[in-house]
């Protein structure tokens, strides 16, 4: 049986609806209670405000009409009106406490597989075969990891799909070139020792020079182009140069991958390769069904509202003049795979905005040609990741910043953090704990920011141990769990919600906060905003410094108090740890 326990605003929520069950014909009382947290109170309705005008009544008659009984509920203990008709609810201690411990009894921390029997696939992370991943393949790769962890936490089957490019013309050009440049040696290894960065460095300078030598040279396009068919045609020479340029692209991106904790392995692989063969037959069908139409002998299909600047229809191409087939073609083959054979429920593209009219375009013909019907079919957008000064982060010398630098750069600035902090560390703790801190920062950095913005990349500012950052999260994570050590330590470990006791301000509003965690979880599910709950996390980390600050725990005045503080810190240590886990950020004990 999936653990669940019912949070207190669904509560609230419950009690708000049965008032207006009381008093509302049915058609009215079936309506959204719009129940939310309150600065005036611990939650509040609007509800009189929404149905006033269609139950004919002034907001704050209707609001009356609702008060007696909600004050009638045993714990609620204080129902106000304010304003035009809120309706102000204060619950009661005991009702808080009990919430939290059901909620701590339970592994899930009383979180319920709200996405059960969802299928979702997620295309992310994308990076090019034969080219290093770079500062851009950063926010693709960290929102859908998190998006991920979410969906799967919250009960869906989640399908992971990285669509490499790893197919087209520019492995006619790459080929072609390595076996005209025999001397153009990108390996400096032995055979065996493939996932050498330098080797991957080499193979994508390789790559500019094919390309450079592409734009160029008549002669050498032509070759490279009739190396394309070669490769599609299944010439041995040419597959076999193909599969192992993949292969040392895929072991390195892995290394990139493992660095950041991300989810990706091989068997997530599933490049634009693998829908080669079936490109033909969606080309087929869209021309039996009439969606495509010929246009200067290409085959395309247009959109009545999408147009140029010069006011002309822009074209999705399916089939080039040439019977050749584009990035169009292979996302259209993708997406029936996806909904057809992956049975996806839903599929989540994380993808660049400025890629946001071709997966328009995309979708559109998926529902013409009936593949796509009441699933739901994302392009998740995200913004631009910028230097300090604002502008899109490039390297001095103005070219694309590689992703292993990125976080290089980010190691040594949290080495240096933590060694003046603790100079007397081992240098193999030193490096754990750097580690560990500085891929912190870098992912809530990212998936602290609303994905659709643009952000700054800020090494200083991300491993700082204050404000909103990965470290300070961290950081407070490793107070708690000294805090549970010195009470073990002291012979005072003892941890249990004690449901009598009043409460100060401080445990009532980290206990509300800590009530919220799995609305925020089904928040990020349904937004698809992994913000929200870094936001979340930071708030419950600011929170619990002020309840420390002002409720003793180990000094607490009675072993009743300190063992419900206890449980509380227990509570927030263990949601913490989950939360920053479903962002892929680790939780150490010790930092």
């Amino acid at each position: 049986m999936v653990e669940q326990v019912r949070s207190l605003v669904s509560e609230v929520e419950h009690a708000v609806s049965a008032a207006m069950a009381a008093e509302l014909p049915a058609e009215l009382a079936d309506q959204d209670p719009l129940v939310r947290r309150s600065d005036h109170a611990d939650f509040q309705s609007d509800i009189a405000l929404a149905l006033a005008k269609k139950a004919d009544q002034k907001p704050r008659d209707l609001a009356e009409r609702l008060r007696p009984h909600l004050a009638a509920v045993p714990w609620i203990t204080a129902v106000e009106l304010s304003g035009p008709g809120f309706l102000n609810i204060t619950v009661a201690d005991a009702a808080v406490v009990k919430q939290l411990a059901q909620r701590s009894e339970q592994v899930r921390l009383g979180v319920a597989e709200s996405q059960s029997g969802q299928v979702v696939v997620v295309d992310y992370s994308a990076p090019n075969i034969a080219k290093e991943m770079h500062v851009g393949h950063l926010r693709s790769t960290l929102i859908g990891d998190a998006l991920v962890r979410v969906l799967d936490f919250l009960g869906a089957e989640v399908v992971r799909q990285n669509h490499v490019g790893d197919w087209g013309t520019q492995f006619g050009m790459l080929i072609q070139h390595l076996f005209e440049h025999p001397g153009a040696n990108w390996r400096n290894t032995e055979v065996d020792q493939v996932g050498n960065e330098d080797a991957t460095s080499a193979l994508d300078a390789l790559y500019r020079a094919a390309r450079a030598e592409f734009d160029a040279d008549e002669a050498f396009k032509e070759r490279a182009q009739r190396r394309v068919v070669a490769l599609q045609s299944g010439d041995e020479e040419t597959v076999a140069a193909w599969r192992e340029i993949v292969k040392e692209s895929e072991i390195a991106f892995q290394r990139i991958y493992d660095r950041l904790g991300v989810l990706l392995n091989h068997d997530d692989l599933a490049g634009e390769s693998r829908y080669n063969s079936l490109l033909a037959d969606v080309v087929e069908e869209l021309w039996r069904k009439g969606i495509v139409e010929k246009s200067q002998d290409a085959l395309v299909v247009f959109f009545d509202d999408i147009r140029g600047p010069s006011g002309d229809r822009v074209p999705l191409l399916v089939r080039k003049r040439d019977g050749g087939y584009g990035y169009g073609t292979t996302d259209l083959a993708t997406i029936r795979y996806r909904l057809q054979e992956l049975k996806a429920t839903r599929a989540l593209y994380v993808v660049d905005a400025r890629q946001a009219q071709h997966f328009d375009m995309v979708f559109r013909v998926a529902r013409r040609a009936g593949w796509l019907t009441d699933q739901d079919v994302v392009h998740v957008q995200f913004g631009t990741v910028l230097g300090s000064d604002g502008k899109p982060f490039k390297t001095r010398s103005g070219g694309t910043v590689r992703l292993a630098d990125l976080l290089d750069d980010a190691l040594r600035r949290a080495q240096e953090i933590v060694t003046d902090r603790n100079p007397e560390l081992e240098s193999a703790e030193l490096e754990e704990i750097a580690h560990t801190a500085s891929v912190g920062a870098v992912k809530y950095a990212e998936l602290s920011t609303a994905r659709t913005k643009d952000y700054a990349f800020d090494v200083d500012r991300m491993v700082s141990f204050t404000g909103a950052t990965g470290v300070y999260l961290q950081y407070m994570h490793t107070r708690i769990k000294s805090i549970q050590r010195r009470a073990v330590d002291a012979g005072v470990g003892e941890a249990r919600f004690v449901a009598d006791l009043a409460l100060k301000p401080q445990e009532r509003a980290l206990s509300l906060l800590l009530d919220e965690f799995a609305a925020t979880c089904d928040a990020v599910a349904d937004a698809l905003e992994p913000h929200r709950l870094a936001g979340y996390l930071y708030a419950l980390a600011r929170t619990f410094s002020s309840f420390y600050e002002a409720c003793p725990v180990l000094k607490a005045e009675s072993s009743e108090i300190r063992a419900n503080r206890l449980a509380l810190c227990a509570l927030t240590g263990r949601t913490m740890a989950r939360g920053l886990d479903l962002l892929g950020i680790s939780a150490p004990e010790k930092m």
